[in-house]
């Protein structure tokens, strides 16, 4: 027995121990990945051995538990495939499993190290990967250029006449005075005013004529009026209803009674100032077998073609949108409008001319309330709020106005073999000729894990693993202690012969 044999043990104990503590001290290290010993015997053209060497320390990159509940910008990988890929100060590539990130003064990616979490820029999956970095400018406005619109309107609402726009059936009679049958019209109040005569041409009686059936005596106004008595008492009296009365009502939208029903739609110009469109729906008569209802509209007050503008006040030029309606309830007019307005923003704030395609695909008319769902597009400029990282990488930016955009994509590296990769400290491995070159591609795809946002991939140290195996290491470097001073007392025995 020889001492080479038990230094050797003692030094392959000693590492392995290194490396069993460096597993303990990383158990709490996010995205750390254990390693362990392999050992290999020493011979030398010998039949006994010369001990026992390290032959590698290999690295164990089985999964770490998932933990939810991070920072904004905290990322974990959901699988064993990938591993970011990040850069240092200097430019050069590092691969890691630790998603520990968060935003530097310019807007960059970063882990606690400094180094810039890499990805696809915004729309260019498979591009070369470039340093992710959020964005600093507010995302632009959107000028409306739809409008869809669902409504129900009302079948039994009451028409409005646009020349003629309500029908109130009138009290028409006839009272025989003096001999003369004379017509007479009752108004709201029941006043009554002689409108006729037979034989025709006999003239109104005038002002304080009186005549006498009865009991009842009638006195006459002005322009045929009765101003005291009541004819229904005398005996020449006959009243039906006859004849209707139609009075004018042209649409204007600060008269309710000109409209049927009324609603408001916010609207963005190219610049992102709001505006309100309202649409005034007006049920009017049907027209050969079909329901018909007329749209008009106004942005901020002011009339927004197809109809006639004319600095903000209707007129009878006015051309509205009709809506036809069959006797299903179905709209079978075109269902889109295109509306316009030349200057949106004014002679102050001008602004591209705003053209709106209203969609009333869906709009119906049955007999029940008024309903409409209106979805405009556009939408004003909005200031960056905040990220969401999706399963695939994607980098979803959240805008104050209630907008988001994918700003970039994360993307993952995998080689043929992890064994081959170089560790360099800080959570990161270099890729050398063993490694083989990164595979990437992006989470989710190409065999690549999905990643999870908002949380971080555990340390995959097993720590009662890693006890039992330091008190087998512990044994071994006792062992070999022994065998060591085992061997002095021989030596001793040889020493003490002479």
């Amino acid at each position: 027995m020889g001492f080479g044999q038990g230094l050797s043990g003692l030094n392959a104990a000693a590492q392995n121990l290194d490396v069993i503590g460096n597993n303990i001290a990383n158990s709490g290290t996010v995205g750390f990945k254990s390693s362990t010993a392999s050992f290999a015997d020493v011979y030398a053209s010998s039949r006994v051995g010369l001990g026992v060497k390290v032959a590698a320390i290999s690295q164990r990159f089985t999964v770490g538990t998932v933990q939810g509940g991070g920072g904004e910008y905290d990322i974990a990988i959901d699988g064993a495939k990938g591993m970011f890929r990040v850069t240092d100060q200097s430019g050069a590539v590092m691969y890691t499993r630790n998603g520990e990130f968060l935003v530097d003064k310019n807007n960059f990616i970063v882990n606690a190290q400094g180094y810039r979490l890499t990805g696809y820029p915004a729309g260019a999956i498979g591009a070369n990967p470039t340093e992710l970095q959020l964005p600093m400018a507010n995302v632009a406005p959107k000028a409306t250029s739809t409008g869809t619109t669902v409504a129900n309107l009302d079948a039994n609402a009451k028409v409005v006449y646009e020349t003629n726009t309500e029908t109130v059936p009138e009290t028409l009679g006839t009272v025989t005075l003096g001999g003369t049958i004379f017509s007479f019209r009752r108004d709201g109040a029941g006043a009554a005013t002689l409108v006729a005569s037979v034989p025709a041409g006999t003239p109104v009686p005038g002002v304080g004529a009186t005549f006498t059936n009865g009991a009842e005596t009638v006195t006459m106004g002005a322009n045929g009026a009765v101003a005291s008595g009541d004819l229904s008492k005398m005996a020449t009296f006959s009243e039906y209803v006859a004849a209707t009365v139609e009075v004018g009502k042209p649409f204007d939208p600060t008269v309710a009674g000109s409209y049927t029903n009324a609603s408001p739609m916010t609207v963005y110009d190219s610049l992102g100032n709001s505006h309100q469109v309202m649409q005034y729906f007006v049920k009017r008569p049907s027209e050969a077998g079909a329901s018909v209802y007329e749209v008009y509209y106004t942005m901020d007050g002011k009339a927004m073609a197809p109809t006639t503008e004319n600095g903000g006040v209707w007129s009878s030029g006015v051309t509205p949108t009709k809506l036809t309606f069959n006797n299903a309830g179905t709209l079978t007019s075109a269902p889109v409008v295109t509306l316009s307005f030349a200057q949106p923003g004014g002679t102050t704030t001008p602004a591209d001319p705003l053209n709106i395609a209203m969609n009333y695909t869906g709009t119906t008319q049955y007999g029940s309330n008024y309903k409409l769902v209106a979805k405009p597009d556009g939408y004003t400029s909005g200031e960056f709020s905040g990220i969401n990282i999706g399963g695939d990488g994607s980098l979803v930016a959240s805008y104050t106005n209630g907008e988001t955009q994918v700003v970039g994509t994360i993307v993952l590296a995998d080689f043929s073999n992890l064994q081959g990769l170089q560790p360099v400290g800080n959570n990161a491995w270099t890729e050398t000729a063993a490694s083989g070159q990164p595979i990437l591609g992006q989470p989710g795809t190409n065999g690549m894990s999905k990643v999870v946002g908002q949380a971080t991939e555990a340390s995959n140290v097993d720590m009662s693993k890693e006890l039992v195996n330091m008190i087998i290491a512990q044994r071994t470097y006792q062992a070999n202690s022994q065998t060591i001073k085992t061997q002095d007392e021989i030596m001793q025995v040889l020493m003490n012969l002479k």
